[in-house]
C-alpha cells in the first residue's frame, strides 16, 4: 500500500509543478550575482541614505551573505551552518504584492532569510522567493548550468515537500526542520566562535599587514602633499580597494596639481558619490573617473562661499531659536550634500521667520538640534538633541523644545559621562587583552560598547592578542583579518 501511495504521490507532483531543474554546485558566481540583482537592487544600501537603522542592518546582512556565498563556492566544502540574515527591502514594482511582512510607513519591509542550503543556485531561489521577488530569469541559467533529462527519466520535485511531524516519526527519516530548529535554538559562544575562526583571522590578518603598511604610507604622503586635514572612507572597504582608491588620487594629484591644491585643509572621504558633503567634506566617488574629481576640486572655491553661507544660516535659525544649536551628525543623519543640506536650511529658515515664534534669548544655549526630512512631530533623542522635522509647525515646536529643555540638558550631560566611560573601558580592554585595535560600529551606542568592553576585561582570551576587534551586532571574520563580534556577546557553554 505505500508503494502504491509513494507513486501516486510522485505523479501527482509531477504534474503540478512546473519543471524546475535540480540545483547543482555548477552555477558559477558571476551567474549568481546576476541572478541576484533585482535582490540588491531593493536591499541596497545606496538607497537607504534617509534611513540610517535600516540601511546599517542591510550593509551588515550583505557582509555576512557575501562571506556566505564565498565559501560555497570553495572546493572541497561540506556543509555551512544555517546562517540567518534580515533585510529591509525596497517596495519595486517587482515586489510580490501579496508578501506576508507588513510594510513600514516608510515604506520598507523588514525580511528574515533562512540561508541553510549547499549550492548557489538553491541560495539564490531562497533569497529571492524570501524577498517576494521574480525568479524566472533564473529558467535560462537553470538550463545552461543542467541539461534536459532524458526523456522517460524521473524527474525530482522542484522544491523540497513540508511534510507533517508525523511522517518522521512513522517512516524514521530524519527531519531537516529539527536540525534547523536545533541550531538556531543553540546560541554561538564568543570563545566557541574564536576557537572555530581565530586561525582564519589570524592568517587574513598577517596577509593584510604589508597592504596596511601600504595604506599609512600613502595616506601620509598624500594627506602632506595636498595638505589635507584627513583622508577617511565613508564605507568598510578593503585595505586594497583603498590603497587603489589613494593610488587613483596619487596619480590625480601629478596631473592636476594646481586644480587639488584648493582643497588645502580639507577633509576628503572616498565615498559613493562626489561632490561636498554638508559638513564641508570632500566627497570623491569611487565610481566616478579622474575628469570628475578634477571638475569638483576646481568648483571648491564656489563650495567654500556656500559653506559659508550655509553657517551663517545656521546661525541665524540658532538665534531665532533662543541659541539651541543646529548641527549635522553624520553618524545618525543620511549623507547630505552642500546644496542639498543649504537647502533644507533654507526651508526651515524661512518658515520660522513667517511663524515669528519668539525665545528667550540664549535661553536654550548647549542644547542642540538636527534637521530631518523624514518626520512630521518633532522628538527628544536619547543622546540629547531635538529631532527637528524641517515641515513641522514652529509653534508646536516651540512648546515642545520648551517642554523637554531640562531632560535635554539631562540627557546631553549622560551623554558626554558615558562617552567618557566608554573612552576608558575602550582603552583598559586594548591594553588588557593586547589588541592590535579595538573599535566599534556606528550602530553601537555608547553604553553598548562600555558593556562590551567591561566584560571582555574579566576574559581569558588568549586569541585576541594583538588582533583587531570590531564591537558589532554579529559575528564575522573581515577580508583582512578584523574580527567582528556582537557587543552583546555570550561566554560561558552553548545555551538551549
Amino acid at each position: 500500500m505505500f508503494c502504491h501511495l509513494r507513486s501516486v504521490r510522485r505523479l501527482c507532483l509531477e504534474k503540478t509543478f512546473p519543471c524546475w531543474p535540480l540545483c547543482s554546485r555548477a552555477l558559477s558566481g558571476a551567474q549568481a550575482a546576476n541572478a541576484l540583482r533585482p535582490f540588491y537592487f531593493a536591499v541596497h544600501p545606496d538607497f537607504f541614505g534617509q534611513h540610517p537603522r535600516e540601511r546599517e542592518v542591510n550593509e551588515n546582512s550583505l557582509k555576512r551573505l557575501s562571506v556566505y556565498l564565498e565559501n560555497l563556492q570553495k572546493p572541497g566544502f561540506k556543509s555551512l551552518k544555517p546562517t540567518q540574515l534580515t533585510f529591509y527591502v525596497r517596495e519595486t514594482d517587482q515586489n510580490s504584492p501579496d508578501a506576508q511582512e507588513p510594510c513600514s510607513a516608510s515604506g520598507l519591509r523588514a525580511v528574515r532569510v533562512t540561508l541553510h542550503t549547499r549550492d548557489l543556485l538553491s541560495t539564490v531561489l531562497c533569497i529571492l522567493n524570501s524577498c517576494s521577488l521574480p525568479v524566472e530569469h533564473l529558467q535560462s541559467v537553470s538550463t545552461a548550468v543542467h541539461p534536459q533529462p532524458r526523456k522517460g527519466t524521473r524527474r525530482a520535485p522542484d522544491r523540497p515537500i513540508k511534510w507533517d511531524r508525523s511522517y518522521y516519526a512513522f517512516t524514521g527519516f530524519k527531519d531537516p526542520d529539527a536540525d534547523l530548529e536545533q541550531v538556531s535554538r543553540v546560541e554561538t559562544t564568543l570563545i566557541t566562535w574564536l576557537d572555530n575562526n581565530g586561525k582564519s583571522a589570524i592568517k587574513k590578518l598577517r596577509n593584510s599587514l604589508p597592504l596596511r603598511r601600504e595604506l599609512d604610507r600613502l595616506k601620509e604622503e598624500l594627506s602632506h602633499q595636498l595638505q589635507l586635514a584627513d583622508i577617511r572612507w565613508q564605507r568598510s572597504w578593503g585595505v586594497a580597494h583603498r590603497c587603489s582608491q589613494l593610488h587613483s588620487l596619487g596619480r590625480l594629484a601629478q596631473q592636476s596639481s594646481e586644480a587639488l591644491r584648493k582643497a588645502k585643509g580639507c577633509t576628503v572621504i572616498f565615498t559613493d558619490r562626489s561632490g561636498v558633503s554638508a559638513v564641508g567634506h570632500v566627497m570623491l566617488g569611487t565610481v566616478d573617473v579622474h575628469h570628475d574629481w578634477a571638475k569638483l576640486f576646481e568648483r571648491l572655491p564656489s563650495y567654500f562661499d556656500l559653506r559659508r553661507k550655509l553657517m551663517l544660516l545656521e546661525d541665524q535659525i540658532s538665534y531665532l531659536l533662543g541659541g539651541l544649536q543646529v548641527v549635522y551628525l553624520e553618524e545618525l543623519q543620511p549623507v547630505l550634500t552642500l546644496e542639498e543640506y543649504y537647502s533644507l536650511l533654507d526651508v526651515f529658515h524661512q518658515r520660522l521667520l513667517r511663524s515669528r515664534a519668539a525665545f528667550h534669548p540664549r535661553s536654550l544655549q548647549g542644547l542642540q538640534m538636527i534637521l530631518d526630512s523624514d518626520r512630521y512631530a518633532p522628538s527628544l533623542h536619547e543622546l540629547g538633541h531635538f529631532n527637528v522635522p524641517v515641515l513641522c509647525d514652529p509653534a508646536s515646536l516651540r512648546w515642545f523644545i520648551l517642554a523637554k529643555a531640562q531632560q535635554a540638558r539631562e540627557r546631553t550631560k549622560r551623554k558626554e559621562e558615558l562617552k567618557e566611560v566608554e573612552g576608558e573601558l575602550t582603552q583598559a580592554a586594548r591594553k588588557e587583552l593586547s589588541l592590535g585595535r579595538l573599535y566599534k560600529e556606528p550602530s553601537v551606542s555608547s553604553v553598548q560598547m562600555a558593556d562590551c568592553c567591561r566584560r571582555l576585561l574579566g576574559q581569558p582570551l588568549p586569541h585576541l592578542q594583538g588582533m583587531h576587534l570590531c564591537v558589532s551586532r554579529y559575528y564575522s571574520v573581515m577580508q583582512d583579518g578584523d574580527l567582528c563580534i556582537p557587543w552583546n556577546w555570550k561566554s560561558g557553554g552553548a545555551i538551549k
